[in-house]
């Protein structure tokens, strides 16, 4: 009888799982029924045990195969994209081609605050801003969430060319595991053939008529850097909506707005009409970002329990 061994789950495609082990030795298995039963789902990022299965006629050239036992114990998990066990996520976005969706990005920053995952703010395509206004109006746009902001140009990257915030993104990585996230066509998938040379992940275009990036990633994976850092590559989140959540949980997921709402007179306060409400005064005063506000009403309007 072979021995169960531990491992983490790389990729999901089709109800399979690709499972690396501590040796570095990958297999191909299936979830137990359990899993299924209890409504456990295995995600990419997961630490688990397998059980390798004996195969009467192995194919050679293929993966041997395995069975999942037990999901280990997660230490963060996020359900869009459905990924666990991240140190920390790069929001990434484009200056323009394609023009960035501020909705979109702030409903994921939202869920990250939620499910207390830091967030990195990763602009790509800095090249085609040649009067820095873009850049400006970003900045200025999340200047009072204190996320961290930096300014990239693949394009330039690739050519060779080293900039200050490209070598903070580097040392961002080292050590860690860290999900890439962002709409299709922003460059995620170009930054990670810069970061390692082990896998080399399809790349896509713009579409002319929608103006949105071409799906490239089908699927989550973990792809490793060096052997303490690994990024994790996952599909365009464009139809990601935040009209699921709780209003409790708008307020709770904007930062610079949650720090002053324990000021606010009424307990519970939307910041939206009520008076004497601290956020709306630091909001005339400059220091909660009006563009942040008006995204963070929008969500509040919409959420589930009005």
């Amino acid at each position: 009888m072979m021995e169960d061994l531990t491992g983490r789950i790389i990729r999901g495609i089709g109800g399979f799982y690709y499972v690396k082990t501590e040796s570095g030795k990958e297999f191909s298995c299936k979830a137990r029924g359990i899993f299924r039963k209890d409504g456990t789902k295995p995600m990419v990022g997961d630490f688990c045990r397998i059980a390798e299965v004996e195969e009467s006629d192995p194919d050679p050239e293929a993966l041997p195969v395995g069975n999942v036992l037990e999901i280990l114990p997660r230490k963060n998990e996020l359900l869009r994209p459905a990924v666990a066990n991240v140190d920390q996520v790069f929001v990434v976005f484009a200056l323009s081609d394609p023009e960035p969706n501020f909705s979109l990005i702030d409903t994921f920053l939202l869920r990250m605050e939620l499910s207390d995952i830091p967030a990195v703010l990763i602009c790509n395509k800095t090249d085609l801003d040649e009067d820095g206004q873009l850049e400006n109006h970003i900045r200025v746009r999340f200047e009072k969430t204190e996320y961290p902001l930096y300014f990239v140009s693949v394009k330039e990257l690739s050519a060779g060319e080293k900039t200050k915030d490209s070598q903070m993104i580097l040392s961002l990585l080292h050590g860690k595991c860290t999900a890439l996230a962002g709409p299709s066509g922003v460059g995620k998938s170009s930054l990670i053939n810069l970061l390692q040379n082990k896998i080399k992940m399809e790349t896509g275009s713009i579409s002319k008529k929608t103006s949105r990036g071409k799906h490239t990633t089908r699927h989550s994976e973990l792809i490793e850097v060096d052997e303490v850092t690994y990024v994790l590559d996952t599909p365009g989140f464009t139809a990601l909506g935040s009209e699921d959540l709780k209003r409790e949980q708008i307020r709770e997921g904007f930062p610079e707005i949650r720090k002053w709402e324990d000021s606010c007179r009424f307990a519970g306060c939307s910041h939206i009409s009520e008076p004497d409400c601290m956020v709306k005064e630091k909001l005339a005063e400059g220091l909660i970002g009006q563009e942040r506000y008006d995204s963070y009403v929008r969500m509040y309007q919409l959420s589930k329990n009005r």
